[in-house]
C-alpha cells in the first residue's frame, strides 16, 4: 500500500492544482508548504520535450513576499548581500538572503515594482518571518505580506513563438531579468522573462485567479502547434544548467561563498546588509568548501539526504546534496559541497550506493 499525504491548511494545492490533476500529474512534493508537481510522464521523457518544444509549469509554489512602504528599500538592502542601491523599476534581481552569521535564508528573485514597493519571490523557506523580524527590531515604517499572486511557467525554446500568440509581439522586446505588464482578453498580467531553466522562458504573475484559468486553458487550446505540454522544474535538466536548488543544493549552514554567489557578494561599498562583517572574515580567511558539479558512474539514485563522497584512500572529500539521471551524459548528474582542496575537475572519487562503490569525477557548473 502507498503512502499518500494528508491535505490540510497547512498543505495548500494552488488554482491550477484541479486542471493538472486531470492532467495527469504522477507525483508532487512539499514546498513552501504547497504542492508541486514533479512529474507527468519521466524526468528523461519531460527532459526531452522541454529541450525541444515548450511547457507550462504550476510554480505558485514560488511564494511572493511584497514588502511597501518608506523604510522598503532599507529593509530589502539589510536582507541581502546583493547591492541593489542602483536598482531600476522594471527588473527582477537575483539576490541571496542571508543572516547575521552570513548564512543563506533564500536564494529569491526581487521585483522592483516602484521606488517604495518590492516583491521578493521566494524559494523554499519563511523568508515573511525573516523580513517581519528584521522590521520589527528595527521599527521599520513598512507594510509586509504573502502577496496573492501564482506563478505559471512558460519554458522551452518555443516559448517566445507561443507568448507571442497570446500576449502579441510586444513581447519580444521584453529582455531577460525584466518585467512588463501585459493583455489577455483585456485583463493586464504581470510577465518576467526568467524561469528555472536554462531553456529560456517567461513566468506569468497571476493576482485573479478567475483570470489565471482561463489563460492556462487558453493555452491548451492553441497549443497543439507549439506542441505543449503541462510539465514541472525538471532536475537533470537544471542540474545539468548549474541552477541551484535552496533546501537540496543549499541552506542556512551554507553562506554565498560556498555556493559561487560570489558576483552577488558587495563586501566593498558602503551598503548595508546583516552578515557583513562575517561574510567579510569569511571571504579574508577564504572558504573551507565549494559547490561542485559531478558525474557519476551509474544509471539511477534518490538523493532523500546527504550522501558521503570518498578519495582513493576512503577519506571523505565531500558530501552528494541532489542527483538525476542526465540523458545527456547517460550517467547520473549532481551537485555536491566538495572540500575545498577536492574542487578540481576531472578529479575521481568513490560513492557507496546500495552497499556498492561506485566511481565518479568532480566536475564545474554548469555540467559539460
Amino acid at each position: 500500500m502507498k503512502s499518500i499525504l494528508t491535505r490540510s491548511r497547512r498543505l495548500r494545492g494552488t488554482p491550477f492544482t484541479s486542471r493538472i490533476e486531470k492532467q495527469g500529474v504522477k507525483s508532487y512534493t512539499v514546498y513552501n508548504h504547497m504542492l508541486l508537481p514533479t512529474t507527468f510522464s519521466t524526468p528523461e521523457e519531460e527532459y526531452k520535450h522541454l529541450k525541444e518544444h515548450v511547457q507550462i509549469w504550476d510554480v505558485s509554489v514560488q511564494r511572493e513576499i511584497e514588502i511597501s512602504g518608506k523604510d522598503s528599500s532599507e529593509l530589502v538592502q539589510l536582507m541581502t548581500c546583493r547591492n541593489l542601491s542602483d536598482s531600476k523599476i522594471g527588473k527582477c534581481y537575483y539576490a541571496p538572503l542571508v543572516d547575521s552569521d552570513g548564512g543563506l535564508i533564500n536564494d529569491p528573485l526581487i521585483y522592483k515594482v516602484n521606488d517604495d514597493k518590492w516583491r521578493v519571490c521566494i524559494a523554499d523557506s519563511d523568508v515573511l518571518l525573516f523580513a517581519k523580524g528584521i522590521a520589527s527590531v528595527k521599527r521599520m515604517d513598512v507594510n509586509i505580506f504573502e502577496a496573492k499572486i501564482d506563478t505559471l511557467a512558460v519554458q522551452g525554446p518555443k516559448s517566445l513563438d507561443i507568448m507571442k500568440k497570446i500576449f502579441g509581439d510586444k513581447i519580444r522586446d521584453l529582455k531577460f531579468f525584466r518585467f512588463n505588464f501585459f493583455e489577455f482578453d483585456k485583463k493586464k498580467f504581470l510577465i518576467s522573462r526568467s524561469g528555472f531553466s536554462k531553456q529560456g522562458g517567461y513566468e506569468i504573475h497571476v493576482e485573479n485567479v478567475s483570470d489565471g484559468l482561463d489563460l492556462y486553458d487558453h493555452f491548451f487550446k492553441i497549443g497543439k502547434e507549439f506542441n505543449l505540454k503541462p510539465g514541472t522544474p525538471n532536475h537533470p535538466e537544471r542540474i545539468e544548467g548549474g541552477l541551484l536548488s535552496y533546501g537540496s543544493d543549499m541552506d542556512n549552514n551554507d553562506n554565498p561563498l560556498e555556493c559561487g554567489f560570489d558576483k552577488y557578494v558587495d563586501l566593498d561599498s558602503d551598503i548595508v546588509f546583516l552578515g557583513k562583517e562575517n561574510l567579510i572574515k569569511i571571504k579574508n580567511n577564504g572558504i573551507k568548501r565549494k559547490l561542485m558539479g559531478v558525474k557519476i558512474d551509474i544509471d539511477k539514485i534518490d538523493v532523500s539526504e546527504e550522501i558521503p563522497l570518498f578519495d582513493s584512500s576512503n577519506k571523505v572529500i565531500g558530501q552528494l546534496r541532489s542527483g538525476a539521471f542526465s540523458p545527456k551524459f547517460k550517467k547520473v548528474v549532481g551537485i555536491a559541497m566538495m572540500k575545498k582542496d577536492f574542487c578540481k575537475k576531472s578529479l575521481k572519487f568513490k560513492i557507496k550506493l546500495e552497499e556498492k562503490l561506485v566511481s565518479g569525477e568532480i566536475c564545474n557548473l554548469p555540467i559539460n
